[in-house]
């Protein structure tokens, strides 16, 4: 593949990813409204468009032309860098995660991932440590919270930097640790290859490969903690309206709140895929052999949207169902249970991956 076709193919790439992450996150909110609605026997959006379908484009619209008012005792050159920290960080994740193998389309090959091209050896150009650029961009996203409550210059906005910091720090640890099992079961930091890894011949001829099935309490920390990461129910004390107005945005307006709003639910659509990919198996599924070509090319992407849109179903059906934790109750949950749960994860992978040897 030559420079140009390269340059061109990523473009394409890079354009279709942000254009269906965008749209997702808009029709996420609106999902979120409906099926929280539906759990408190309320309607939701119903006036916007059929079955309230144009509400999410109504909400954009009135980020848009909403006046953007900024107090004027905050450090401004901070307090504009935050919510544009934030939303960078949460899209440089997306860029790292394969959603499909490699198609080919007028004799080009090119992976169904932004940072993946097939090159003409039948190689893929893969980034073998993509879960690691993951977890740095989100544990950076975080400095875009923390800064917005220090720049606004108000107490409550500080209070909820300070508690996104410390939650960050108390599950970002017991988040990694829940991965290590996965990596040492598929040996590589890869998030191609681990999915690989795990479309082998099923386990006693029916049970799938997954990752799920051995490192069940893995997966269980690991959505915990990516729960508190993402800040949401019921770990959603930096932004806790009964105690801190609004939190961290409390000062901000128009499309900088939008900018955090954003994050938080391409955030959400990052920890379902690299759920998805180091647990239930990435793109793999039952695809029909005798279906045409373009068909089986792209039921892998079906079945990774499939598993994705379970986890944020998860996501919102855990926040009309829990309560908020008290914060006393947060970093206990986190420094007691959490972490000394992946530490005997890890031990007992350890042995099993050395006995297996």
């Amino acid at each position: 593949m030559d420079i140009k076709t390269y340059i061109i193919v990523a473009v394409i790439k890079i354009v279709l990813v942000v254009f269906i992450l965008l749209t997702g996150v808009a029709y996420t909110t609106l999902l979120e409204r409906k099926l929280v609605a539906r759990i408190q026997n309320r309607w939701g959006p119903t006036r916007v468009g059929p079955f309230g379908l144009l509400q999410p484009l109504a909400d954009g619209i009135k980020f848009i032309l909403k006046e953007d008012m900024v107090p004027d005792s905050v450090h401004k050159v901070l307090y504009i860098m935050a919510p544009m920290l934030a939303l960078a960080m949460s899209l440089i994740s997306i860029a790292v995660i394969p959603f499909g193998p490699s198609i080919t389309v007028n004799g080009t090959t090119t992976a169904l991932q932004i940072t993946g091209v097939a090159h003409s050896g039948g190689g893929l150009s893969d980034i073998n440590i993509g879960l690691l650029i993951i977890l740095g961009a989100t544990s950076i996203g975080v400095y875009g919270v923390a800064l917005a409550g220090w720049s606004s210059n108000s107490k409550y906005s500080l209070l909820g930097s300070l508690r996104a910091s410390a939650q960050m720090i108390s599950y970002e640890l017991a988040l990694g640790l829940s991965l290590v099992g996965v990596l040492l079961l598929s040996g590589s930091l890869s998030l191609r290859e681990i999915v690989n890894a795990q479309g082998q011949a099923p386990w006693w001829g029916w049970l799938p490969h997954w990752y799920i099935f051995p490192q069940f309490f893995a997966f269980f920390i690991y959505l915990m903690a990516a729960y508190a990461e993402t800040n949401r129910i019921p770990f959603d004390l930096p932004e806790a309206e009964t105690e801190l107005v609004a939190g961290y945005h409390t000062e901000y307006s128009a499309m900088k709140f939008a900018m955090f709003f954003m994050a938080e639910y391409m955030n959400m659509i990052t920890v379902a895929c690299v759920a998805t990919l180091l647990f239930f198996g990435g793109w793999h599924g039952p695809v029909p052999q005798s279906a045409p070509a373009i068909v089986q090319s792209l039921m892998p992407v079906f079945w990774f949207a499939v598993k994705v849109f379970f986890f944020m179903f998860l996501y919102i059906w855990i926040r009309g169902t829990l309560p908020r934790f008290r914060y006393d109750q947060l970093m206990a949950f986190g420094w007691k249970f959490l972490l000394p749960l992946a530490i005997a994860n890890i031990i007992v992978t350890s042995f099993i991956v050395a006995w297996r040897a």
